[in-house]
C-alpha cells in the first residue's frame, strides 16, 4: 500500500466503503469490486485500497480470526504477524512476570501489541516503515492512551551497551522518544528476517536482520525480553542462557522465542509449546533431552509435534509414552502402550508391507484402500506421484508411514488414533 492509498482509505467515506464491500476471497471477486467501484466513480487509489484491504482482510481471519474485520494490513506485515492466539500466550507470560509495560520494538502491523494491551499492558510501539507505523496506530486505537506508536527506528531508541557512557548523542527527537522507554519493565522484538518495508517481501540472509540480531540479543542481555525468529534459526547462535521456546499452533511450527531476564523460567532452557484450538500444552527442560533407547516397531508409532523435535524433547516424550525410538536417527516414536499426548500425533500399526511401488499397490488395492495419507521421515519420496503410482481403489482410508530402520526401508499401514 503507498501512503496516498492509505491516505484515501483513512476517511469517513473510504472505511465506510470498506466495510460494505464485505470480504474479498479471490483475485476473480477482487477484479469484479475494482470493476464495480470503478464505475461508481471512486478515484483509482480509493479502490486499490479498498479493495486490496478487503482482501488482506480475509487472508487474515487465519490469523486474528474476527478482530480481522476490524483491522488494517499491509501484506508484508499479515506475513509476518503473529497469530493472535499464539500472541495471547506471549502477553500471558509477560503479566505473569509482573510486566505492566512493555516496549514492542518492530511492532509491525501490531498483531502482538493487541495482545498485550488486551491484557492490560502498557505498550510502547515501534515501527520503522511509515505506512505500516500508520497502520499499526489505527488498529490499537481502541486502546487509547494504553498504546503508544512510534514511526522511528528501534535502534535510535535504545542505544546498545557499546554507546553508553556519554559516546552517543541523540537528536532532540530522539531524547523524546526514548525518554518514553525510560520506565519499561520488557521488551518485546521481532526482527524481520525480510527487506524492510510493506509492499511485496523477499527473505535476506542471516546478517540482514531488521534490527540486526547482535544489536537485539545485547538490548535482551540487558532488559528482560521476548525475541521472535523463525523456528529454524541456528540454534549455535542463541544466546546459551536464555529459554528458548519452540510454538506449534494447529500442527504447524510458527515460531522460536527467545526469553531472557525474569521473562525466563528458573531451570528452563527448552520448551514446546503445544496449541491446539483452545488447548495449550506445554513440555519443557534444563537442557536438550537425552535419547530414547531404540526398540522394534510396536502396537503404536507415535510422530512428535515439530515444536518437540525443535526443541530436541522427543526423549522426554518417549519415556512420557513408555515407548522408545524406531531408529536414533528419525523422529519416530514406538511402543505397545495405548496411550495418547499432545506432543504427538499417534498411530495404530496394522502391519508392514512391500515398500516397492507395484508390491505395495497391490497390497492397498487387496484392502480396498482407496483414500490413503502418506507421511515419509528418513526417505526419499514424493507422497503426491506415489499416490499416483498405487492406483488406488476402495472404500476404506489408512495412513501410510514410509521410514526407515537402519538401511532397511519400511512401509507401515497405520490409522490415526484421535
Amino acid at each position: 500500500m503507498e501512503f496516498s492509498e492509505l491516505s484515501a482509505l483513512l476517511t469517513a467515506d473510504g472505511l465506510r466503503l470498506l466495510d460494505e464491500l464485505g470480504s474479498v476471497g479471490t483475485t476473480d471477486e477482487a477484479a469484479r469490486a475494482v470493476s464495480r467501484l470503478r464505475a461508481a466513480g471512486h478515484s483509482p487509489d480509493l479502490v486499490s485500497a479498498v479493495v486490496g484491504q478487503a482482501h488482506l482482510r480475509a487472508k487474515a481471519r487465519a490469523k486474528f480470526g474476527d478482530f480481522a474485520d476490524g483491522m488494517l494490513f499491509t501484506r508484508a506485515g499479515l506475513e509476518q504477524a503473529t497469530r493472535l492466539p499464539v500472541a495471547a500466550h506471549h502477553a500471558g507470560r509477560l503479566r505473569a512476570a509482573g510486566v505492566r509495560t512493555v516496549a514492542d520494538l518492530g511492532c509491525g502491523i501490531g498483531g502482538d501489541a493487541l495482545a498485550f494491551a488486551g491484557a492490560g499492558l502498557s505498550v510502547r510501539a515501534v515501527e520503522t516503515d511509515e505506512v505500516t507505523a500508520a497502520i499499526a496506530a489505527y488498529n490499537l486505537a481502541a486502546f487509547g492512551d494504553a498504546v503508544r506508536v512510534t514511526h522511528g527506528r528501534a535502534e535510535a531508541l535504545v542505544p546498545s551497551r557499546r554507546e553508553h557512557g556519554g559516546a552517543r548523542v541523540l537528536s532532540e527527537h530522539q531524547r523524546d522518544e526514548a525518554s518514553t522507554l525510560d520506565d519499561i519493565d520488557a521488551v518485546w522484538l521481532d526482527p524481520a528476517r525480510r527487506t524492510a518495508g510493506h509492499r511485496e517481501t523477499q527473505r535476506v540472509g542471516a546478517a540482514e536482520y531488521s534490527p540486526p540480531l547482535e544489536w537485539v540479543f545485547d538490548v535482551a542481555a540487558r532488559i528482560p525480553a521476548g525475541i521472535k525468529l523463525g523456528p529454524g534459526h541456528d540454534r549455535d547462535a542463541l544466546p546459551q542462557d536464555a529459554e528458548t521456546q519452540w510454538v506449534s499452533d494447529g500442527g504447524s511450527v510458527v515460531e522460536l522465542v527467545v526469553w531472557t531476564g525474569r521473562l525466563a523460567r528458573e531451570g528452563v532452557r527448552r520448551a514446546a509449546l503445544v496449541l491446539r484450538g483452545d488447548d495449550a500444552h506445554e513440555l519443557t527442560a534444563p537442557g536438550d533431552a537425552d535419547d530414547a533407547e531404540v526398540r522394534p516397531l510396536g502396537a503404536y508409532l507415535h510422530e512428535p509435534d515439530g515444536a518437540v523435535i525443535r526443541a530436541r524433547l522427543i526423549g522426554d516424550v518417549a519415556r512420557q509414552l513408555g515407548g522408545g525410538m524406531l531408529d536414533p536417527h528419525i523422529a519416530y516414536i514406538t511402543g505397545d502402550a495405548a496411550v495418547t499426548s499432545p506432543f504427538v500425533h499417534t498411530f495404530r500399526v496394522r502391519e508392514t508391507l512391500p515398500f516397492g511401488t507395484k508390491a505395495l499397490g497391490a497390497a492397498l488395492r487387496d484392502r480396498g484402500i482407496g483414500t490413503l495419507e502418506i507421511k515419509k521421515r528418513g526417505v526419499d519420496a514424493d507422497p503426491a506421484a506415489l499416490r499416483r503410482a498405487l492406483a488406488l481403489r476402495g472404500d476404506e482410508s489408512a495412513t501410510l508411514v514410509l521410514t526407515r530402520v537402519g538401511a532397511k526401508r519400511l512401509a507401515i499401514l497405520a490409522d490415526r488414533v484421535g
